[in-house]
């Protein structure tokens, strides 16, 4: 019965995958100017028919509309009566990203003194207290409700912030990202095919390091950046990710010379010295971690790994959107952003 269950999932989410927004479709919304255009040409989508059916005038619109999509498609999987118990692991692993996400976007709300921005995915979502995570007068009021979710981990990591303090959020925020890591490789352990798991969890690490390592150099932050480097990285040990800051960024590909991530070093190395924004780092590293996880998930069929490709490719799916309606609404033409845009093929 479980080989059942699982070719059933893997039969279903491949099916959805090949209704997800491709190239063809950015290449055709690069030739338009409105919304309306858009949904037009995504029509054969899932995501552009659920679209179609909401009132989008704004970014903001949009911008609510693409994250309520994904947190249904995550609860729709959620409902899933065939779904093997180890893919329900690995969604509910992949969710707590989310909640760090909506955490962060707390803490920040407090800072302000203003309501917080939220995503409607993770755990704190569907025990439905969001709204209340939102309003959060104080990190009281956030400790509280990620008791009640049974996020005591995150919960442990708030009890040492202290607000107003930048170092100490930049480290709070750190420590919750390392929770959703260690998450993940902890579940690793226990599930059919972990061993690959368990290898995307280090890539996913090692280009997180990567990009803070590269950002600490050109910045010149250096060792300060050293309480920040995620344990428990692929290729890159802990020993090494904290020596790389002490380099100059034209020595980090020679030091990473034998491993996979030269060529990307290389590449964040001549795209900062052409250009001199900090903002290519994060654009050479999110491609290269996309096409990494893409070698490693995408062929995955009958596995529990299934999922974890679908998580992402949907990830990427709406931030792929986001960037192209946040475009027609600034009025730039799509064609640049197109670099900044990540396909599953």
């Amino acid at each position: 019965m479980p080989d059942a269950e699982c070719a059933f999932i893997s039969a279903y989410l491949k099916g959805a995958e090949a209704k997800i927004i491709t190239s063809d479709h950015i290449n055709r919304i690069s030739r338009v100017s409105t919304v309306l255009d858009i949904l037009e040409i995504v029509k054969d989508t899932d995501i552009g028919r659920y679209l179609a059916e909401e009132p989008i005038k704004t970014f903001d619109d949009s911008d609510k509309y693409l994250w309520q999509y994904f947190g249904e498609c995550l609860e729709w999987l959620e409902c899933l009566k065939l779904m093997p118990a180890d893919m329900h692991e690995i969604l509910n692993a992949y969710r707590v990203k989310y909640d760090v996400i909506n955490i962060k976007a707390a803490l920040q709300g407090i800072s302000a003194g203003k309501k917080a921005n939220m995503i409607p995915v993770g755990i704190i979502h569907t025990r439905g207290l969001l709204g209340e995570l939102s309003n959060a007068a104080d990190v009281g009021d956030v400790i509280k409700i990620l008791i009640e979710c049974n996020l005591g981990a995150c919960a442990s990591i708030l009890e040492e912030y202290v607000a107003g303090e930048a170092k100490a959020k930049f480290l709070t925020e750190a420590k919750l990202d390392r929770e959703y890591y260690q998450g993940l490789l902890n579940l690793s352990k226990d599930i059919n095919d972990g061993s690959l798991l368990a290898k995307a969890s280090g890539v996913i690490m090692d280009m997180a390091n990567l990009q803070l390592i590269s950002r600490a150099i050109i910045e010149g932050t250096g060792s300060q950046a050293e309480e920040f480097i995620i344990s428990g990285g692929y290729m890159i040990p802990d020993k090494v990710a904290t020596d790389l800051i002490s380099h100059k960024l034209a020595d980090i590909p020679s030091i990473l010379a034998g491993t996979q991530y030269r060529d990307i070093a290389e590449e964040v190395v001549a795209s900062y010295d052409r250009t001199k924004s900090i903002i290519v780092v994060e654009e050479v590293i999110d491609k290269h971690r996309f096409r990494l996880l893409r070698e490693m998930l995408s062929p995955r069929v009958m596995t529990p790994l299934v999922i974890a490709w679908y998580l992402i490719i949907k990830e990427v799916e709406i931030k792929n959107l986001r960037l192209v309606l946040k475009a027609i609404f600034d009025k730039i033409p799509v064609s640049e952003i197109e670099g900044y845009l990540l396909f599953s093929s």
